[in-house]
């Protein structure tokens, strides 16, 4: 599923810290990226309980929580689902668990041309006018959360914002710049789309930021070639094969 939508400009974008590290010194942190409910729970319960009791009126009680549940190199992170759960009881509203991610990304020491390269897709039910707000634990360039809010907006959804433990991205904006959009679209044309499947209006702020630095879409599709060899090798050093590596 090509990226046609970005992120609506009225959408509220939340994060704690800036810096993974803040999450990863957590003595659960390891435990539950490797599926312990119990870790994530204690996690979230320690770090984020009052970040998440100050968000109270931002979002309506009528709200549902949406987590990109993936399984990463080393188990299930649990720690998303938990965030969504935590942020129904805390804030208002309701945690979907219907809504998944269909396969694994991998993209935790990932580069940011091998985060572009391997865009997760989703499936499960949309509540057509349904106000949904993204949860995630951390985000870098913003991919996964965009992808999933493009699949909530095509289907009918309203994405009214974003809730994260830790925004690591260059920027911690959302939506890209005006001027950086136009400079891509002068610079490359559909290209962005032919390549990555994503419309350049679609890119988040970090992603834009990122492709501004190439001069032509033939050094963008070398870097990309490279980066998919990357993936592989650094895979095979977890002991995991992609069916499609």
């Amino acid at each position: 599923m090509d990226r046609i939508y970005g992120f609506p400009a009225s959408a509220k974008h939340y994060h704690l810290y800036t810096l993974d590290s803040e999450i990863k010194r957590h003595p659960a942190y390891f435990s539950a990226k490797q599926g312990s409910e119990e870790a994530a729970l204690e996690l979230v319960w320690e770090l984020a309980r009052e970040f998440l009791y100050r968000l109270r009126g931002e979002f309506s009680e009528d709200v549902v929580y949406v987590s990109p549940f993936a399984r990463e190199a080393a188990g299930d992170n649990a720690i998303p689902p938990l965030l969504a759960s935590a942020c129904a009881n805390l804030i208002g509203g309701q945690a979907e668990s219907d809504i998944v991610q269909v396969e694994r990304v991998y993209h935790t020491g990932a580069d940011p041309m091998e985060r572009m390269s391997l865009r997760p897709s989703f499936e499960g039910e949309v509540i057509p006018r349904q106000s949904y707000v993204l949860v995630d634990d951390v985000t870098n360039m913003g991919g996964t959360l965009a992808e999933l809010a493009n699949y909530l907006l095509i289907n009918g959804g309203s994405v009214k914002g974003t809730i994260v433990l830790c925004n690591a991205g260059r920027s911690h904006d959302f939506l890209p710049e005006k001027k950086k959009l136009r400079l891509l679209h002068e610079r490359f044309g559909d290209e962005i789309k032919n390549i990555f499947g994503i419309r350049t209006a679609a890119l988040t702020a970090n992603e834009a930021d990122y492709l501004v630095g190439f001069r032509s879409a033939d050094e963008i599709r070398n870097r990309l070639v490279k980066a998919k060899k990357e993936t592989v090798e650094r895979l095979r050093s977890k002991g995991i094969q992609r069916e499609d590596a």
